[in-house]
């Protein structure tokens, strides 16, 4: 569908999800990709220790990190005016 706006207003009062085919709906750059990462041995320790404190394993405290901090940059560019062109 691209960047064009969906026009609701004649529809309101009515649910427009209900008329969408989601069987075949799919999530865009959610695609997930093995990758190795070598860190210090303080680094793990330090992720060890964080991930026992909130219950949650090594791995998923570094995918949070990591794309909290892609989230932190990428608004940020885009309060600056630094984002790409040509996005919406």
């Amino acid at each position: 569908m691209g960047c064009t706006a969906i026009d609701f207003s004649p529809l309101r009062g009515s649910r427009p999800a209900r008329d969408l085919d989601l069987s075949t709906a799919r999530r865009v750059n959610r695609e997930q990709k093995r990758i190795d990462v070598d860190f210090p041995s303080w680094v793990v320790e330090a992720l060890n220790r964080e991930a026992a404190r909130i219950g949650v394993t090594r791995q998923s405290i570094i995918r949070v990190w990591l794309v909290e901090r892609l989230e932190a940059d990428a608004a940020s560019k885009a309060l600056n005016g630094d984002a790409a062109s040509g996005a919406c």
